[in-house]
This record gives structure tokens, sequence and C-alpha cells, in this order.
């Protein structure tokens, strides 16, 4: 009520403010003009707001972003990296860069260029950005040759023997960089133009390099518009103080009545990101107004979407934050700042006042849970060689958020709903809501509540007499995934056809304990193999134990050695008589798909 009371305060003296002060839109046009060309630097010509020259005072719009002449070229340092500026176009709203480092003459120069891409910058109201959908060069190390067209090889430029420049539009064909793979560096670039992409070589990489990358930028030019007129000098100034402070006490209030603030300075404080940030009118233009619905869950709706590229994206539109908009942020921050075959890639994001949204590629084939759980849908059943590979790649994905980033990353909310699925079947680790950014040193982290699924939550994160909360949180819910994947239903099912296969996890073990069937049909030796290999892996990764439970580096070379090898782990313990006893006292809830999202 009191938000409605200042807006309409507020546009009542701004309309008051309009007549009295007048809008000189023609003044204002003229002076921009005569503010139009101010600084030159080289080849670079009439540098004009929101750009300006170092060293030259003449008033030339706003201060927003600096630029350096150097040895008559003009120099700009977004971030931490040097570029030299090729060309500015203000229509456009581009500017081309290239990285001083990179030497024309110097095939391998771009492998002595220290700083990163720039992927965006905030300058006041200013933001500069690199539109990653675009065209990239991803510079990778392969632990063996990969005999590839795109493929660029440049191990002559380095010590290290199979060193490849990957050329292709990363969203396009995201599955192009090998998940043996390691990418080191990850450069845009304007586009390949003539250059036959089907016959690549480091001469035409290097070329493309040398005419630089465009980055893009938007902003609002709030200033103060020139007043004249005599003896309403006076008046005019006093009411546009008077307005000016309505406007601050406006907005003073939406800011402390709203969680923006936060979400705004996180972006600003982090403003390296790969991603792009849209607008809000950019996410309703591609999705042609929310018109396509893919699903719905507690976190909002999903709905299929196209860039102007022509490429289709998922758009996750978020409902009503919890914890101050903490989710959005631990999103963003987590899955922002990496990229791997096995996890989903967020292509971009729109925070605009109440207004949220994540953009990530498409995934045709959606979610796990609708090929593992029968739900009536006209599914294909998956062969157990996909299973299989469905269960190493996502194993692969948690490994990586585990120990293949400056920070391990703990999802806590691994299950099958968050598993996408590529059209080949590739999975995707999906939905970082409740994921938590640690230091690797850490091996035992910090949380105030449980967080994640039920049915796939650790109970450590419950019972902390049963051992601190760590990566290990994230096998037991992998364990209690690929348990489901081996079953193809929930862990727990009131309506089994017998009492002792309620709990799936305790009665797959007594019949592996016994040797008995697992019932898995007309199925061959090697699939009977495959299946008993999977649920060996599972049953080590619900031990309740956090200390009994394998890395996701020791779950990976189980899953991918030889069954013979692996040894019956003991019972889990956790089983439904405790569930009851947690129930009973209030602690749980028997259903397994209410989230706890309750973050520290």
């Amino acid at each position: 009520m009191l938000r409605a009371r200042l807006v309409v305060v507020v546009g009542l003296m701004a309309l008051v403010c309009a007549l009295l002060l007048g809008t000189p839109s023609a003044k204002r046009t003229g002076n921009l003009q005569q503010d139009e060309y101010c600084s030159s630097c080289g080849n670079i010509r009439n540098i004009t707001s929101p750009f300006w020259l170092s060293g030259d005072h003449r008033r030339c719009g706003k201060r927003s972003l600096e630029l350096v002449c150097e040895n008559n070229r003009t120099v700009m340092y977004p971030g931490a990296g040097k570029y030299y500026v090729e060309d500015i176009s203000y229509i456009n709203q581009t500017i081309r860069l290239v990285d001083v480092g990179l030497d024309k003459d110097d095939f391998c120069s771009i492998l002595r260029v220290s700083s990163p891409k720039p992927h965006s910058v905030v300058r006041n109201n200013t933001y500069l950005y690199v539109d990653w959908s675009a065209n990239t060069i991803d510079f990778v190390t392969c632990p063996s040759p990969v005999d590839s067209p795109k493929y660029v090889n440049f191990s002559s430029c380095t010590a290290q023997s199979y060193f490849y420049a990957v050329v292709a539009t990363r969203y396009d064909d995201p599955s192009i960089i090998h998940d043996t793979c390691t990418v080191s560096l990850a450069c845009p670039y304007l586009g390949l133009g003539d250059v036959d992409s089907s016959n690549l070589s480091i001469s035409s990489v290097h070329r493309e390099l040398i005419r630089g990358f465009e980055m893009s930028w938007y902003y609002y030019d709030d200033r103060p518009l020139p007043v004249k007129g005599g003896g309403w000098l006076v008046g005019r100034t006093s009411i546009g103080i008077v307005c000016l402070i309505l406007v601050l006490v406006y907005r003073y209030r939406r800011r402390h009545l709203s969680m923006d603030d936060s979400i705004e300075s996180f972006l600003q404080g982090h403003n390296n990101f790969m991603p792009i940030r849209y607008s809000y009118s950019e996410i309703k233009q591609m999705t042609k107004c929310f018109n396509d619905k893919l699903g719905e869950g507690g976190y909002g709706s999903v709905f299929k979407a196209k860039l102007r590229s022509g490429r289709f994206v998922a758009v996750k539109l978020l409902g009503k934050s919890k914890a101050s908009g903490q989710d959005f942020i631990s999103e963003v921050g987590t899955i922002g700042r990496i990229h791997h075959v096995n996890v989903v890639q967020l292509i971009g994001f729109c925070a605009e006042g109440s207004k949220r949204a994540l953009v990530y590629e498409f995934m045709p084939n959606a979610s796990l849970d609708k090929f593992i759980f029968s739900r009536g849908e006209k599914k294909t059943p998956l062969s157990w060689d996909t299973i299989y590979e469905i269960a190493l790649g996502v194993a692969r994905g948690i490994e990586y958020l585990h120990r293949g980033c400056d920070m391990q990353i703990l999802h806590f909310d691994i299950k099958p709903h968050n598993i996408l699925l590529d059209e080949n079947f590739v999975p995707k680790v999906s939905d970082f809501g409740l994921a938590k950014l640690y230091s690797t040193d850490d091996s035992i982290v910090s949380l105030t509540a449980a967080r994640g699924t039920l049915g796939y939550i650790a109970p450590e994160l419950f019972f902390k007499s049963i051992g601190g909360v760590s990566y290990k949180a994230d096998v037991y819910s992998f364990g209690m995934l690929l348990m489901e994947m081996v079953g193809r239903r929930k862990n727990v099912n009131a309506c089994a056809d017998h009492s002792s296969k309620i709990y799936f996890p305790s009665w797959i073990y007594d019949r592996i304990e016994q040797g008995g069937d697992m019932e898995l049909g007309n199925v061959s030796e090697d699939v009977g193999k495959l299946a008993r290999k999977m649920t060996l892996v599972a049953l080590w990764c619900i031990q309740m134990k956090p200390v009994d439970r394998p890395s996701m580096s020791k779950v990976l070379d189980m899953l991918e050695g030889e069954v013979g090898l692996l040894q019956i782990p003991p019972k889990p313990t956790f089983y439904p008589q405790e569930v009851s006893v947690a129930e009973d006292l209030g602690i749980l809830s028997s259903s397994s798909d209410i989230d706890i999202s309750i973050t520290n």
C-alpha cells in the first residue's frame, strides 16, 4: 500500500514538473550535437558517450568508460585486460577490441596472452558485455589426438602434446568439446567470413583473432537538462530539486522494500561472468510472450525460446524468490563460471526489478525422471547401455563440480528431475539453486539447515552426530539416483507388490547378498553384470556415515572397472524405521518430492 501511494505521488509530481519545467527536447538534442564529436586518437575519431578519452577535459557526456591514447593508438582496460580499440559503432552500440598481446606476425602469440577475455563490465549506468552466443575459439588440452576439422593443432606452440584451438559456435554445438579435454582459454571472435570452416589452419585462426571481437553496451543517459529563462530560473530550479528529492525518496523506499539490491550488488561485484544479461523485454520476445511452456515446478515455469541466431533455448522464469534472492544468486554465481559437457550451460539471465529469469541451452529429451519413472507417458525405454552411459556422465559432471574448478561446488540437489538429456541422451547436471561454493581446502562445510529434496538428502544434513557435511552429501544423492536408475522406479514405493520391495535399496541388497536374481527380466549376461555393478556402486554411495562413502573420483573408477573387483558393502542402515522415527519427531515429511531450500 505504501509503495502504491508513493508511485501515485511521484507520478503526479512528475506531471507537475513536466508542465512547469517543460521538455526542451530540441535544446537537449542541440547540446548533444555540440558534444557529439569530442576526442580522437589514431584511427578512432569522434569519441563520445559512453566513452571518454583520458586527459580530455572537454564536456563529452558521461565519463563511464575511459579510453587511453598510447602511441597514437586507442587503448581500453575492461577488467584486468588491456585491448586495442579497432572500431566504435555508436549506431549498433558495439566496440571492437583486440588483445594487445596478439602479434600479427606471430601465430603463437595467442598463447602468451596473460589476461582473460572480458565477459562484461559495469560502469555507472553503462553495461558493456560480450555476446557469448556468437562464435568462440576455445583452446583445449586433450589426453590423446583428436581428428576433427574444427580442431586446429597448436601443439607446435607449446610443450603440451595435444593442444588445440576448437573453432565453432559453442551454443550451436555444445558437445564439440570432448569430455576428456580441458578448456584453458575461450576467445570470442567476429566470425570466419569467407574462410572455409572445414579446412582451418593456424594462420586462419590467428587471422580471426587479430580481427578482434565485439562488446555491446546499453546505458541510460541521465544528464541534467539545461535550464534557462531569467526570472523563472530560481523557481524552476526549486521545483526541480523538489522533484529530485521525491524521486530519490521513492527509489530509497523501493530499494528497501525489495530484494533487488542484493542481487544487483552481487551482479556488479561479479561482472566477469560468461552469461549474457538480457532485459525482460528481450526475454518476452525470445519466448514469444511465454507461449510454449515446457514445464513447471516450485521454482517457477520453463518456456521454450529462440535466440536471434536461430538457436533454441530454455528460459526458466523464476517465481517468488526465497531467502532474499539467494537461490538466484547461487545459480548464476555457480553455473555462470563453469563449462563442462555434463553440466548444463547457462547462456544468460535477466534481473530486472522483481523479474528474474535464467536462459539455458535447450535439452530436447527433457529430464531423466521422464524415462525412469512410469507416469503413463509414451516414452521409449532406455537401453541398459544408455542408462549406464548416463550414470557415467552424471558422475563425471559431479566430479568436475567437486574437483575441476578453483572452488568446490556442492550441488545439494542431485535427483532425476535435475538431470537433463540432450538429443543424444548426454546427461547435464542442472538446477544450481541450492548449490554452495567452498574452498577446495574445506573438507567439512558449514550449514545451518538441511537443503535438498527428501529421499535424496544425505543423513548427516539431519543428524549431525553421523559426521560433518561435505562433498560426500552429493555422493549420497548420486547413489540414490543411481539406485532409481537401476530399479526404474522411486526408491520408496508404498504400492509395491511385496512389502519387502517398498524400500528398493533394502530389497536389492538382500537379493545381491543372498545371490538371488535381481528380477531384471529377460536380459543378457552382460546386462546383468552391468546392473549388478551399478547397484554395488549405489550401495557404497548411500552408506550411512560419510566416511564410508567413496569420493566421486572413486565412484567413476568403480563404474568404469570390472564388476568382479567390487566388494559387497555393509548393508546401509538409514532405512524406513529410522525415517519413521524422524517423521514422528516432525523432522521429515513422507513425501519424496518436497524441496527444502532454507539457506544458511
